[in-house]
């Protein structure tokens, strides 16, 4: 008895010890996408990289960060950087894969590195361009609670030319579907970058459409938000007023 008493009290005290971890990168993942510090985050996923042995958990919170990093690297024109980190996260996916477990997110992931395989090398935009919507769409059909099918179908929809089938109106459709999933829970918001690079590429996405007052809002909203988001506050936004006064 009292040994598994001591077995329930040292899995309780490990399992604390995980969540303690995450919340932890989650915010120090947080602090370097406001602070536009994207060495600290490179040094995060390469300290979580190295962890032996990992949970299906840690391993889903891996690949959102280097999902996000590989994002950083494809806005940055550094394809090399990118090939090696999307290489990293395929095959950890490929491992959450095999758990059977979050089918609705391992989908939503390689829709996702379809995109990503597709900007590293536009020839592939034929091949993978449907294989990509078609992950996004069973994302969102296993679970319509998980926003990040919802902003992969809406990626897809922003980013493929309208002859093809894109349609920058229906990129916002399911990009406000998936903003309204986020903030039905708090816990989904708090501390989370994901969130804000949201409202970023919805302002983004109505200043393409020159829709400006939507726009508009969206940057005081990510301002409200996040008051200390520096590349909202000191280069996105006075770029975007600058730019709708010269209109």
């Amino acid at each position: 008895m009292e040994r598994t008493k001591r077995f329930t009290v040292i899995a309780l005290l490990l399992a604390f010890s995980f969540f303690t971890l995450s919340a932890q990168y989650k915010k120090d993942i947080y602090t370097c996408y406001i602070n536009s510090n994207m060495v600290g985050w490179k040094m995060v996923i390469d300290e979580l990289e190295r962890t032996q042995d990992k949970s299906d958990a840690l391993l889903l919170e891996l690949i959102n960060y280097q999902y996000g990093y590989i994002g950083f690297c494809m806005e940055n024109n550094n394809k090399n950087q990118a090939k090696t980190y999307l290489k990293l996260a395929e095959n950890n996916l490929e491992k959450l894969d095999k758990s059977g477990l979050n089918p609705s997110y391992v989908h939503a992931y390689r829709s996702a590195f379809h995109g990503f395989s597709i900007g590293i090398n536009r020839l592939k935009a034929p091949f993978l361009g449907p294989k990509s919507i078609s992950e996004a769409e069973k994302s969102m059909e296993q679970n319509p609670s998980n926003p990040l099918g919802f902003i992969q179908y809406g990626n897809a929809q922003f980013y493929m030319p309208p002859i093809f089938g894109g349609s920058k109106t229906e990129a916002i459709k399911y990009y406000k579907q998936a903003q309204t999933i986020m903030e039905s829970d708090p816990l989904m918001i708090k501390y989370d970058w994901n969130y804000l690079n949201l409202l970023v590429n919805m302002a983004k996405s109505y200043t393409e459409m020159k829709e400006y007052d939507k726009a508009d809002a969206y940057y005081r909203l990510i301002l409200k938000v996040e008051p200390s988001f520096l590349f909202v506050k000191n280069e996105l936004y006075p770029t975007f007023i600058k730019n709708r006064n010269n209109e």
